[in-house]
């Protein structure tokens, strides 16, 4: 019997292997040193793997820093998409918006509890590296907003536009806020997420004034 399924599954085992090795160094090096001191060099003796296995694995800087932040935001490296992850069933399976929105809060705080860290460092830093990560990171925050209030406009209606209530959810929900209140305020991740909850039901399922809001 061949033993290439074999062989082929276990270099796939080694690979992730090495690549949660990488990452899990480029991790520390980012919270000790900020994306400059982040370096292929540097994270190949870190790592204990040659640069070009970073760049395999991997890929150059700029992939590292985003792969340390995706793997911060869904907890782990596997292939599963947020959406379809248990946090965003119970979503699905809510019977009101307000329960809905207390799901969402429940969500937001265990991603800002993973992706603070990271965060902190990278949107204090102007390098190239941490404006792109800081661009790229909002543009995927606003479309997830985006995809939850369509969902929420679809089971229980909005009392204001789409576009609105997605900007409105955007900044409640910014990484930002996160920060003052917990890091800088003293604020446990339970109080922020009550805190959160609460000013999204108010902001999304409570009539008011709607005057030049975008449509």
């Amino acid at each position: 019997m061949s033993s290439r399924p074999y062989d082929s599954a276990l270099r796939t085992e080694q690979a992730l292997l090495t690549r949660a090795r990488i990452i899990d160094a480029a991790r520390r090096l980012l919270l000790h040193h900020g994306t400059t001191g982040l370096t292929i060099a540097g994270l190949a003796t870190a790592a204990d793997v040659s640069p070009q296995t970073i760049y395999n694995a991997v890929g150059g800087r700029s992939a590292v820093i985003k792969a340390v932040y995706d793997v911060s935001l869904a907890g782990d490296d596997e292939p599963v998409a947020m959406i379809d992850r248990p946090e965003f069933k119970a979503m699905s399976d809510a019977p009101d918006a307000a329960t809905l929105l207390r799901h969402y809060a429940h969500l937001g705080r265990l991603i800002a509890d993973r992706v603070a860290p990271i965060l902190a460092v990278v949107l204090t830093r102007s390098d190239d590296a941490s404006r792109a990560l800081a661009t790229t990171v909002e543009d995927e925050r606003h479309r997830g907003n985006a995809t939850t209030i369509g969902y929420l406009d679809t089971r229980f209606g909005l009392p204001m536009p789409a576009a609105a209530a997605t900007d409105v959810l955007w900044v409640l929900t910014a990484p930002e806020t996160y920060d003052r209140l917990v890091r800088q305020r003293g604020w446990t991740s339970d109080a922020y997420e009550k805190w959160l909850a609460d000013a999204m039901i108010a902001a999304l399922t409570t009539p008011g004034p709607t005057t030049n809001m975008p449509t």
